[in-house]
């Protein structure tokens, strides 16, 4: 079964520094049949401008992940860590017993383009001491395939996360199409953010997701150059 989640139909917020658009409730914005999915709570799509961003402020017990679309993003937090997240990049805070962090488009005239991911940490791994990872992956190491970017267990060279979630994206060209394959009882959600797919032949746009379950095998095929990434739950 696949539900589609419209891009159209997540709430929106322009605040100026701020143009933010929720795929699931969040603040202010709450809609009963998009809580979350799974594990899966938070997938923002933010476009912050230059020389803005989120002060200081507190998270505990969240897998939290950015990624970044286009221009750069400044990380800091109560951990010590300065680091800047870009394009290709893989990050993620575990937030655990509490962190305190800011996020900062540092640049004077370029906006930044990115979503900002929150995911569930499993019950046993409830109040870990909270922490910071970041590594690179090349464009041609997503080049119509999937590339693992976090997981459970740092497989692949991936970030790890305190979830029972892989998290996978593909640059894929028009006209290839890529396999999705679930172990059994496993749930899926894709989000498109770049281009135009079909899922089992059925449109997605940017900004379009989907969730999916019972389904073992499925296809996802390019109608344009599209960037898409792929949640596998429990």
């Amino acid at each position: 079964m696949i539900t589609l989640r419209p891009a159209k139909e997540r709430g929106h917020f322009d605040h100026g520094w701020l143009n933010t658009y929720h795929t699931f409730s969040f603040a202010s914005y709450y809609d009963p049949k998009h809580v979350h999915f799974r594990a899966l709570r938070v997938i923002n799509e933010d476009v912050i401008a230059p020389g803005r961003g989120f002060g200081m402020h507190p998270h505990d017990n969240m897998e939290i992940i950015t990624y970044v679309l286009a221009g750069a993003l400044e990380h800091r937090d109560s951990l010590g860590t300065g680091a800047v997240i870009r394009p290709g990049d893989g990050q993620r805070m575990s937030a655990g017993t509490g962190i305190v962090h800011s996020e900062f488009n540092p640049s004077p005239d370029e906006p930044v383009h990115l979503l900002q991911i929150w995911i569930l940490p499993d019950e046993d791994k409830l109040n870990v001491q909270p922490s910071y990872e970041q590594k690179s992956f090349s464009d041609a190491d997503k080049l119509n395939r999937w590339r693992l970017i976090a997981s459970p267990n740092g497989a692949d060279g991936s970030v790890t996360i305190h979830a029972d979630t892989r998290l996978l994206v593909t640059k894929l060209a028009k006209g290839e199409s890529l396999p999705v394959e679930l172990d059994a009882a496993r749930h899926a959600w894709l989000q498109v953010v770049r281009g135009a797919v079909t899922l089992n032949g059925q449109p997605m746009q940017q900004g379009d997701g989907a969730g999916v379950s019972e389904e073992n095998t499925f296809t996802l095929a390019a109608a344009e150059d599209s960037e898409v990434l792929f949640f596998d739950l429990a």
